[in-house]
């Protein structure tokens, strides 16, 4: 095999691979042993075709995309890493020659990572992010716990009020036809939640128990069903059942039932510390999101398009799995919802750039202030991890390869770089 490497404008480069004529021949015997079960000729037992009649009859070409696939995949990783280069994407393949008989020669054309300029780095100055608790968030918390202790109370002495909590039978009509999705019955719906469109739940205040009546509302111009979208409708409802939410007071008492404390003032006290403890790690979090922009705003770099790319297929497979394990396909929300697999990726892009942008910058300052981590640091990581699994930390070790540890030493060093630059920043 034989290489050579031409440098490209912005950051990409192309490498040119050439394989000896020999190599080719012995893959497409590969590609004939693996597919000549797939012949049928005259005269001639399935699978008994001679590689020859095959190509006589099919054409010399008949095996060459399998055995390019093979050689490609036997040679690109050897020339990747005798390129020198760091290559930060998966390569775009162009075959120059492919002919029996000849030198097997394509190209691969790759992203290479950036070089970073960094800017300003230490002691960037950033807005300190507020930890304090207030009163108010003290009681907003109170009140969260008073409503998850509430009880449902029946109403049958008065119509139903904003707040309530209904059970309805709905016939939903557009054009004076019914439609998909528009009819159900004993349908639970909090007025005020907002959970059907337009003004739905308004037109059901002041409506009584057993009360049937009609309500006209709009759907929205961007709904999902096309067929509905920025048409009127009409929904004929009937209303079953009316309940309010019954809120405990607020006293010793109720602080003794969902808590350990037996006063309310002991219970305030200890959402307080909680809370505390809360807004202080994500003001932790925030005040580094924000040091490590400001100093990713200071760095300058060139990233090319098929880095951003690659970003954005990682991203995109990262959501199609979120999306699995809350019991949909990605496929599906896509018809759900109109998006496109080039939309998602639109609005994902912004967040691409400055996951790479990010990433780039804090490894050169990693670079630039010689950040090491210790193979005790690694173990001790390691450790962590067996201990969430419930393993033996040197089982779990033997499991990882070189490269997953690599990779775990470069994310320490990272996360190293970070805590550096919070140190020597000025929150203000």
């Amino acid at each position: 095999m034989s290489l050579q490497v031409e440098k490209l404008e912005k950051n990409m480069a192309k490498l040119t691979v050439e394989v000896p004529a020999e190599q080719f021949v012995e893959a497409i015997g590969h590609a004939y042993k693996k597919n000549k079960n797939r012949f049928n000729v005259p005269g001639f037992r399935k699978g008994k075709v001679p590689q020859a009649m095959i190509e006589k009859m099919y054409g010399s070409e008949v095996f060459y995309e399998d055995a390019a696939n093979e050689v490609i995949g036997q040679t690109y990783g050897d020339a990747a890493k005798e390129s020198g280069l760091d290559i930060v994407c998966r390569p775009s393949i162009d075959l120059v020659q492919i002919e029996k008989g000849k030198n097997f020669i394509y190209t691969a054309e790759v992203a290479v990572k950036p070089e970073v300029t960094l800017g300003q780095y230490k002691g960037v100055e950033v807005e300190k992010a507020n930890a304090e608790v207030t009163d108010e968030d003290v009681e907003k918390e109170l009140k969260r716990a008073q409503e998850q202790n509430s009880r449902l109370v029946t109403v049958d002495d008065r119509p139903v009020a904003d707040g309530d909590q209904v059970v309805i039978d709905f016939d939903g009509y557009v054009d004076g036809k019914r439609f998909d999705g528009g009819k159900s019955e004993d349908y639970p719906l909090t007025i005020g939640s907002h959970t059907f469109i337009d003004t739905f739940e308004d037109q059901l205040i002041g409506k009584n128990l057993g009360e049937e009546c009609e309500v006209n509302v709009t759907f929205p111009a961007e709904y999902h069903a096309a067929e509905l979208a920025g048409k009127p409708a009409v929904f004929k409802v009937k209303i079953k059942e009316i309940k309010y939410k019954e809120l405990p007071e607020l006293n010793d008492e109720f602080a003794g039932e969902v808590s350990e404390f037996e006063t309310l003032d002991e219970y305030k006290a200890d959402i307080r510390k909680k809370l505390t403890e809360s807004k202080e790690k994500q003001a932790a979090t925030e005040n580094e999101n924000r040091v490590v922009e400001a100093v990713v705003k200071n760095a300058t770099m060139e990233i090319p398009e098929a880095m951003i790319d690659s970003q954005l297929d990682n991203m995109v497979s990262e959501y199609a799995r979120n999306m699995q394990n809350h019991g949909i396909s990605l496929e599906q929300y896509m018809q759900y919802t109109g998006m496109t697999i080039d939309k998602l990726k639109e609005q994902m892009r912004p967040q691409a750039v400055k996951r790479i942008e990010t990433r780039l910058v804090l490894e050169a300052v990693v670079k630039a202030e010689n950040i090491q981590v210790t193979d005790e640091k690694v173990d001790e990581e390691i450790g962590k991890m067996a201990a969430a699994y419930k393993m033996e930390p040197e089982k779990l070790k033997g499991y990882m390869g070189e490269a997953e540890i690599a990779n775990m030493k470069e994310d320490l060093a990272v996360q190293e770089a970070v805590d550096f630059l919070v140190a020597e920043a000025k929150l203000a």
